[in-house]
């Protein structure tokens, strides 16, 4: 059984930083992207990042260029998104999601991939 969870999310204040974690389970992790998804109340999902299999090549949004970091640990089927000078703009319910190759900018839509978890939620607010 395919199972994805998120965890790390919480409430911090403007400029402070989180890491979350995505852990995986029921498929070949080292084989798939993982890509980490948001999506605000009221708004669209936005991807903010992603990573192949072999952790090798990445890829941010524009809003997460230069504030996020993500990588894997594929012998512990994890996928890390660091996160640091949050923004109230940040603020949403973050999931990993995985695909069988590289999604086409700008991956907005939810069919686009093949499992994600319920996610985790940020909150950042002074």
């Amino acid at each position: 059984q395919v199972s994805l969870v998120e965890s790390g999310g919480g409430l911090v204040q403007p400029g402070e930083s989180l890491t979350l974690s995505c852990t995986s389970s029921g498929f070949t992790f080292s084989r798939i992207w993982v890509n980490w998804v948001r999506q605000a109340p009221g708004k669209g999902l936005e991807r903010v990042s992603s990573v192949n299999p072999d952790g090798t090549n990445t890829w941010y949004s524009d809003s997460a260029e230069g504030r996020f970091t993500i990588s894997r640990d594929n012998a512990k089927n994890t996928s890390y998104l660091q996160m640091t000078n949050l923004k109230v703009g940040d603020s949403a319910m973050y999931h990993c999601a995985t695909s069988e190759t590289r999604i086409p900018t700008p991956g907005t839509r939810w069919l686009e991939y093949t499992f994600w978890g319920q996610g985790t939620q940020v909150s950042v607010s002074s």
